[in-house]
């Protein structure tokens, strides 16, 4: 019963504390003190940290006088509990999680003396309990395997991955899809669409020109200088440079700038908002020392998506779809007796 409140309270209190949003800093009254952190090393592991009184968490409470009755959580117990869901808590959280503690087994004592540790209700609630328990230990066990990586381990992927931690200074064009359409001008709907498509037109083969003169060695800045021109936007001072990039800091389709050796320009990149070119500067390689927790990371969350899905692959939920439904998306089937009638062929054809 101790284990089932601790889980519940202080998971509880995680949800809670995580779901609060900051207050805002309050000075302390001139009334209050500050404290120092408690040293707890001397208090020695038998002495009782929490004594409740009145309450006996044994079986034995009825046989007990109610005066002699009451419950002692040493600094070993509490610190047990401690270590197994709230390590390293500091000690303002230790004084509020033991203070929920104690009022659950309190509550917890009444509901015996009432019963209400009985039936069916009870049982089903401690077996649900002990479930979401253990799928929690699993998850911190699997956790802990997929953060042991080696450094040797963490090299190999760097070096088997290079292209990922490649780095480079890039220059980008952006040249609209369309010009800006002139507000005053009165258009039929087929005027107003004739005149769009000739707009498209325009700025693609813009955007092929502006990539050939990029190509050709011009500046980045004037020729989007030219393109906002040309497109109707502001002329205000251009700056076409994105600094560092990464091929995962760019959007998939365009990932293979990162292909390119400085100096080169990519080809013309395509998207609903228009178009982009890119011209290369400098390239490098980011060093491993400076991603060396980012791959940890990576290997981390790779292992652990690999341990659940191994775990989930090996036995599939199978449920009765006659009680619970049909899952989202599935196909469904025509009623029966309104099956579609067959498609005549060209030889039963009337004539």
């Amino acid at each position: 019963m101790r284990w089932v409140l601790v889980y519940l309270m202080f998971g509880a209190l995680a949800w809670a504390q995580a779901a609060k949003s900051p207050a805002p800093p309050q000075k302390p009254a001139a009334t209050v003190s500050s404290t120092s952190t408690p040293d707890t090393t001397q208090v020695p592991l038998t002495a009782a940290v929490i004594t409740i009184p009145g309450t006996c968490d044994t079986q034995e409470a009825g046989k007990a006088k109610a005066s002699d009755c009451k419950t002692v959580i040493t600094r070993e117990e509490f610190e047990q509990l401690l270590n197994a869901v709230a390590a390293g808590a500091p000690p303002a959280t230790r004084r509020q999680l033991a203070t929920r503690y104690a009022n659950g087994i309190v509550m917890a004592h009444q509901a015996r003396e009432m019963g209400l540790d009985q039936g069916p209700r009870y049982e089903e609630l401690l077996k649900i309990t002990r479930i979401q328990v253990l799928s929690q230990e699993l998850v911190k066990h699997l956790q802990e395997k997929s953060s042991a990586i080696s450094d040797k381990e963490v090299e190999d992927y760097y070096h088997s991955n290079a292209p990922a931690y490649q780095e480079a200074d890039v220059q980008r064009l952006y040249i609209p899809r369309t010009k800006q359409p002139d507000a005053k001008e009165k258009l039929s709907d087929e005027e107003a669409k004739k005149r769009d498509q000739e707009s498209q037109d325009a700025m693609k083969k813009e955007a092929e020109s502006l990539r050939a003169r990029a190509a050709g060695g011009e500046e980045m800045d004037a020729l989007q200088k030219e393109a906002s021109t040309m497109a109707g936007l502001s002329t205000s001072t251009p700056n076409t440079k994105l600094g560092k990039v990464r091929r995962t800091t760019l959007p998939a389709d365009q990932s293979s700038v990162m292909d390119l050796k400085a100096g080169q320009v990519s080809e013309v990149f395509s998207s609903p908002g228009g178009y982009f070119v890119y011209k290369v500067v400098e390239t490098n390689m980011l060093p491993l020392e400076r991603v060396r927790e980012e791959i940890r990371g990576t290997l981390r969350s790779q292992r652990m998506k690999d341990s659940m899905a191994a775990i989930q692959q090996a036995s599939t939920p199978q449920l009765n779809e006659q009680y619970f439904g049909e899952a989202p998306g599935t196909p469904q089937a025509p009623p029966k007796g309104e099956l579609k009638p067959p498609a005549k062929s060209p030889d039963s054809a009337p004539k």
